[in-house]
């Protein structure tokens, strides 16, 4: 298994950066799919960067509770600044994604502080794209193992569309973008996984789908059990 990347360096700029490169579109993304989960009561959320998107959860869902999990001590700390007042309600774990358990934060010191039940939600926005798809696999089975029967797995993700579009467009951008965060952080993967069937080998089934951006950019969710999907194309701008 090779080191992490590095996003120590990106925690200030990344915002920026992110806006230069797309606009708002990649926070759209993220959101899309946000008012479906204010009952939920315990999240898992994996590689969210600075942390935009935990403080918005936590904004419009006053009962979560949050574990966060980063490889970059930067950008959990931009997590936790974004949190604000709702820290407390913030677990944040300094861990590579592909080798933490969920066991892990049940043996955390403050676990008592936080309800010892499993996973409703979990949330991937922009983080599968730096795993291998056998990787993308071994994480969805240990993670399916510790999710409630009702669980949601949300991921806002990069995709090649079919046709000319994804030929002549998405795959070189694609391919820019791993060069550049190959030389900024280490980043190993160069091909965008196969996460889908990752997901359905570990037992979640597609339920909703938006696509941006003429299927540059994905928002869904996935859930535990049998498929129940509703596939939509481009929505206007929110």
């Amino acid at each position: 298994m090779s080191a992490p990347p590095d996003f120590n360096r990106l925690a200030r700029p990344y915002r920026w950066m992110e806006f230069a490169s797309f606009g708002p579109v990649l926070w759209w993304c993220r959101c899309t799919f946000l008012d479906k989960f204010r009952g939920c009561r315990r999240a898992l959320v994996l590689g969210d960067g600075d942390g935009r998107f935990t403080a918005r959860l936590l904004q419009t869902n006053q009962a979560i509770r949050i574990d966060a999990v980063d490889a970059s001590t930067a950008m959990l700390s931009a997590l936790i600044r974004s949190a604000g007042p709702s820290t407390c309600r913030v677990r944040t774990f300094e861990a590579d994604a592909r080798c933490w358990r969920p066991a892990d934060a049940e043996s955390a010191p403050d676990a008592d502080d936080f309800p010892r039940q499993p996973y409703d939600l979990i949330v991937t926005h922009f983080f599968l794209d730096c795993l291998t798809t056998a990787e993308v696999e071994s994480l969805a089975r240990a993670l399916r193992s510790a999710t409630a029967p009702s669980a949601r797995w949300v991921i806002s993700e990069f995709a090649v569309p079919p046709g000319w579009f994804g030929r002549l467009i998405a795959a070189p951008l694609i391919a820019a973008l791993y060069l550049a965060f190959g030389m900024l952080t280490g980043l190993k993967v160069r091909t965008l996984p196969d996460y889908a069937s990752s997901l359905r080998h570990a037992g979640f089934s597609l339920q909703q789908r938006r696509a941006w951006l003429r299927g540059l950019l994905v928002s869904e969710i996935w859930h535990v059990g049998p498929c129940q999907s509703s596939i939509a194309g481009p929505l206007p701008r929110p």
